[in-house]
């Protein structure tokens, strides 16, 4: 039997759950990883894992050699644990998918989180396309430029 005084608790369990939700849709869990930090941060800030699938970042960290035009030199070792890592904290990892895996389908293993589905629907009509090339911004990939914490998982707008 349902008691009139579970109301409140009911009432205050929903909001919880309803801020929460709101909350973390513009929150991504820090790298919490001080290897992945820096040796990722070293040319740039290091994405969260949850912005790509595992197949991505298994196949950005399995080609190095060519990393975006760039060569990319790591022991055996610490390519093996920064691939581990990427891949135990993926977009896909969870039970859930997590929003950057909306849009992506099997057969897709996209290797720039700003040409994720997810990426291009929040950017999309918010960002005139100039900007990307301000010598502020200069590309897609400077998160930090508009997203002032975003190298603490936080791309919040306001």
């Amino acid at each position: 039997m349902f008691h009139i005084y579970k109301l409140p608790i009911l009432a205050a369990a929903l909001f919880l759950l309803a801020t929460s939700v709101s909350v973390a849709d513009e929150r991504y869990s820090p790298i919490k990883d001080e290897l992945v930090s820096k040796e990722c941060g070293a040319c740039h800030m290091a994405f969260q894992p949850e912005m790509l699938p595992k197949r991505s970042w298994k196949k950005i960290v399995g080609n190095l050699s060519d990393h975006f035009g760039e060569v990319v030199s790591l022991d055996a070792m610490t390519k093996e644990h920064i691939a581990s890592y990427l891949q135990d904290n993926a977009a896909d990892s969870g039970w859930w998918g997590g929003k950057f895996m909306r849009g992506i389908k099997n057969h897709m293993t996209p290797l720039r989180i700003t040409e994720t589905p997810h990426w291009i629907r929040e950017h999309k009509g918010e960002v005139p396309s100039q900007l990307w090339s301000s010598p502020k911004v200069k590309s897609k990939a400077n998160c930090i430029a508009c997203h002032r914490r975003a190298n603490r998982g936080d791309y919040d707008d306001d």
